[in-house]
């Protein structure tokens, strides 16, 4: 691959880690010009001093105004806006229902979907008015969990059936001015998805030692994927090489959908 996203610009909304800093890193490697919404100050910080060329604004995602603001930096730095990356989340480490108190389920049901689907709404809603004027773009991120069971808990899982409603709905309302698709990955090596505070678990890491051969034992494919191999799906239908496609999904989860 090579300038795929020559001169576009794009905004990646959680890039601080993981699949968003991939994101970032291979986005720059097309061509396009980047900014990043990101919460971490410390994430921040790397991010200016690794990537000068880089746009950093710091916010919470969950908000209007952070958004906003990333928005209207990008504007003013680069006069418009071509691409809009989420990637933010957060995970409950297979948490069943049965597991989680009565008196806790309405704060982890409330962070849960306001970090993995309000973030969504909030990002798209602040761009859109851009993206409208661009002809652009919006990629989203599901999840492995977006389909099957069992790769999460109960509010992981439905959070992310729902950002699997919000791509479908919004490439209907946003048609034909903005295309709107997603990339859903399977387990990730070197993530940094923690996990619900309201639960107890942001300390939580899914790493560790036998990582990568545990991803790869539940995988038709047999492999263990990194950030920059889900990075290249969001190139892809960010790219003008997408032009036709809106509504639709990249599985980069190693072939879950031949799993027997």
């Amino acid at each position: 691959m090579s300038g795929w996203l020559e001169g576009k610009r794009a905004l990646i909304v959680g890039g601080g880690s993981g699949i968003g800093r991939a994101v970032i890193d291979a986005f720059g490697e097309e061509g396009a010009r980047v900014g990043v919404l990101e919460i971490s100050e410390h994430k921040c910080g790397e991010l200016a001093a690794e990537h000068p060329e880089v746009l950093v604004v710091r916010g919470d995602a969950t908000t209007a105004a952070a958004n906003e603001a990333a928005v209207a930096a990008m504007v003013g730095h680069v006069g418009g806006l071509d691409i809009l990356v989420n990637c933010v989340g957060v995970f409950d480490f297979y948490r069943k229902l049965a597991d989680i108190d009565a008196d806790a389920i309405d704060s982890a049901f409330d962070e849960m979907f306001s970090i993995n689907v309000r973030s969504h709404l909030h990002s798209v809603k602040a761009a859109m008015g851009e993206l409208t004027k661009s002809k652009g773009n919006v990629v989203l991120t599901e999840s492995t969990s977006s389909y099957y069971p069992g790769r999460g808990g109960t509010l992981y899982v439905a959070s992310k059936f729902a950002v699997r409603g919000l791509v479908t709905t919004l490439a209907y309302e946003l048609a034909p001015d903005v295309r709107v698709n997603s990339v859903a990955p399977g387990g990730t090596l070197n993530t940094d998805l923690r996990g619900l505070s309201s639960l107890g678990i942001t300390e939580r890491r899914l790493d560790g030692p036998d990582r990568a051969a545990e991803l790869a034992g539940r995988t038709p494919l047999a492999v263990a994927l990194s950030g920059t191999d889900h990075a290249w799906g969001y190139v892809f239908l960010a790219s003008d090489r997408a032009r036709g496609i809106t509504g639709r999904v990249v599985h980069s989860d190693g072939g879950m959908g031949i799993k027997v």
